[in-house]
């Protein structure tokens, strides 16, 4: 098994990877590898995220690694909250605070069209490689479902009768934004193994 690390400590995110990337890397996340520093995340684009972090752990720690950013872009509000989607109702990251803001924002707005974006950005020997995922939907009138993190209770993906966060991880990781980012992040693995 090849180590990677993935520059997060969330461990919703790692458990996500995992399981859709499978047993052939030996994943450690950055409490792994003892980092512990939060990571800066100063760029205006969710690509300029994703690589900065990823930049952060290779030329700090050394080893090879990818990143990753995501975020939710709602039509109505011209995109927001977009980069800022983790920290959208406050620096504390509280999902509920984030649901409760976009929810409050969006009462009276017919138009609910959004989409997740996730940008993973890899790093292995120097060469640097991005991957993108994207799935439209809309945003719910409240939340639904007990399962997933973020926003998964308020989106409902095209298509679908289910919000994110009703699905199994295997029905989330077929057609989500991270797990379609991922399935590119995967075959690049495997293709340079």
């Amino acid at each position: 098994m090849e180590k990677l690390v993935f520059a997060t400590a969330n461990a919703n995110k790692v458990k996500e990877i995992k399981h859709i990337l499978g047993d052939l890397y030996d994943f450690r996340s950055l409490t792994d590898i003892g980092c512990t520093e939060d990571i800066p995340e100063t760029q205006p684009t969710i690509e300029g995220n994703a690589l900065q972090k990823a930049r952060y752990v290779y030329e700090k720690y050394g080893y090879n690694c990818f990143a990753e950013d995501t975020g939710l872009l709602v039509e109505a509000l011209d995109g927001a909250p977009g980069v800022y989607s983790a920290r959208y109702a406050g620096s504390q990251r509280n999902s509920d605070d984030n649901m409760d803001k976009l929810l409050v924002e969006l009462q009276h707005e017919p138009n609910r069209a959004a989409y997740f974006k996730t940008v993973i950005a890899l790093i292995i020997d120097g060469k640097e490689t991005l991957f993108e995922g994207k799935v439209e939907g809309e945003i719910l009138k409240a939340r639904q479902g007990g399962t997933g993190f973020g926003y998964d209770p308020i989106f409902l993906p095209n298509g679908q009768s289910q919000s994110f966060a009703e699905m199994t991880a295997d029905e989330k990781g077929a057609i989500s934004h991270r797990g379609r980012a991922t399935a590119k992040l995967k075959a690049h693995l495997d293709a340079i193994r």
